[in-house]
């Protein structure tokens, strides 16, 4: 199939690497939809209300996104990717630094990028890096805190795209104005920082042309005051798209097991809105961030709880929403999880160590939570909430809970993202799906179609 001269003439102009790219669009019925959508300011299905406002409907290209974790590279090599699925991939992560010079991929084997950014480029797919992330964020601050430091980092960033012939840059800031690790540099001044750096980006030649992101909380970014800001629309003219974080919303650091990734939250009782995407679109558009210009960030793993049968279950066979789980006994996630030994984390702060207990959905399947067509197994109680339109699984043998996304969530999320009027949807990571579960039932619940080359 060709791309009319109209999609052509609306194409972003080429970037450093001259290629054609191919693009992935919506169904005409997925923009219509989406476009109704709008000129009605939103229509509200059950559990999962649309937004208005800003509001737009889905352009004639979409983005399908996903992350991929470089320290995964022996496990998930880049060619299992399913490329022609995806209109970009970013390689997480650059890391940011104390030398405003220079960025570190020391963890997320530097050697492994040049061979992902060429199966990319021989994909007709965009390579992306991305730089920060939660434990790589410590010096964002810095970096952008002066114009000269602006103009350094500007340098620094651009020389990675020129040594890695990438496509574009992602910026993973967590957070600014917000602490995020937990001894990460802040200042009240970040978020403006942040915005002068990307102009100067913006501006300069090298960068006019590169596909600029930013992944994002679910709120804006913090202003001066500490509190979110009301008007992020300059962002919006220098980021193509800002892909919104709904994932972590609840995990072992809550007073419950709630939804990993939830699609809506205002549905639920108030002590339970923790945030989701529903409320994360709301305010980002409320602050002036164009609806067609934000990715939803959907999730390809779970969080472990440990709960009590008494807790878990009601009647003995139906599990309980939001039960107490015991903090104490941290369960092991699935084979890539590791047990981390006691002793000062990252920031010198002690720490007890011990699992994440982090299940990707391939890892569901390994440990017997689910088939190997992501439908419950055998002996596990599932339950899937109404509200959050997310599943949970129990072991009741093992005492194991999981709050995970399941092919149903997934597509719930696809819908929404048209009926938002969404860009796209951004997934990690690309390496916890099971052959093409998630990525299949979001792709083809947005309505997603190939345009070749």
């Amino acid at each position: 199939m060709l791309l009319p001269l109209s999609l052509l003439a609306a194409l972003p102009a080429a970037s450093v690497w001259a290629a054609p790219m191919c693009s992935l669009v919506p169904s005409k019925s997925a923009g219509a939809l989406a476009a109704s959508a709008t000129a009605t300011g939103g229509a509200s299905t059950g559990s999962t209300p649309t937004t208005s406002g800003n509001s737009s409907s889905i352009g004639d290209d979409i983005v399908a996104y996903t992350w991929y974790a470089g320290w995964h590279g022996t496990e998930f090599p880049p060619d299992k990717l399913s490329w022609s699925k995806y209109t970009a991939v970013t390689y997480a992560f650059a890391t940011t630094t104390n030398d405003v010079n220079t960025v570190s991929l020391e963890d997320s084997d530097e050697q492994l990028l040049p061979t992902f950014v060429d199966l990319a480029h021989q994909n007709n797919v965009k390579a992306i890096l991305t730089i920060g992330g939660w434990t790589g964020s410590q010096y964002f601050s810095s970096a952008v805190a002066t114009e000269a430091n602006r103009t350094a980092f500007v340098k620094t960033v651009l020389n990675l795209v020129s040594k890695y012939d990438l496509d574009g840059l992602d910026f993973d800031w967590e957070y600014p104005n917000k602490q995020g690790m937990g001894c990460n540099l802040i200042s009240d001044d970040d978020s403006q920082n942040f915005l002068s750096f990307l102009q100067a980006l913006r501006a300069d030649p090298a960068g006019q042309n590169l596909t600029l992101s930013a992944a994002t909380g679910i709120t804006p970014y913090n202003g001066p005051d500490g509190t979110p800001l009301s008007d992020v629309s300059a962002f919006a003219a220098v980021l193509d798209y800002v892909a919104i974080m709904n994932y972590d919303v609840w995990g072992s650091w809550s007073t419950s097991v709630g939804p990993n990734a939830p699609l809506n939250d205002t549905c639920t009782s108030a002590a339970d809105q923790q945030g989701s995407a529903v409320s994360a679109v709301a305010a980002w558009t409320a602050a002036g961030f164009p609806a067609n210009q934000l990715v939803l960030g959907v999730a390809s793993y779970g969080h472990s709880f440990k709960v009590d049968n008494s807790a878990a279950l009601v009647s003995g066979s139906t599990l309980t929403a939001y039960p107490a789980f015991d903090a104490a006994q941290q369960p092991l996630g699935d084979s890539w999880d590791a047990v981390a030994q006691p002793g000062p984390d990252q920031c010198g702060v002690q720490s007890a160590g011990g699992p994440s207990g982090i299940f990707d959905f391939w890892g569901l399947i390994e440990g017997g939570f689910l088939t190997a067509n992501g439908t419950v197994a055998d002996g596990i109680d599932y339950r899937f909430d109404a509200c959050s339109q997310t599943p949970y699984v129990y072991n009741p043998t093992s005492g194991v809970m999981v709050s995970y996304d399941d092919a149903e969530s997934f597509a719930a999320k696809g819908r929404f993202i048209n009926e938002a009027g969404l860009r796209g949807f951004a997934m990690w990571e690309a390496a916890g799906d099971s052959n093409d579960i998630l990525l299949d039932a979001i792709s083809n619940a947005i309505g997603i179609e190939e345009v070749d080359c």
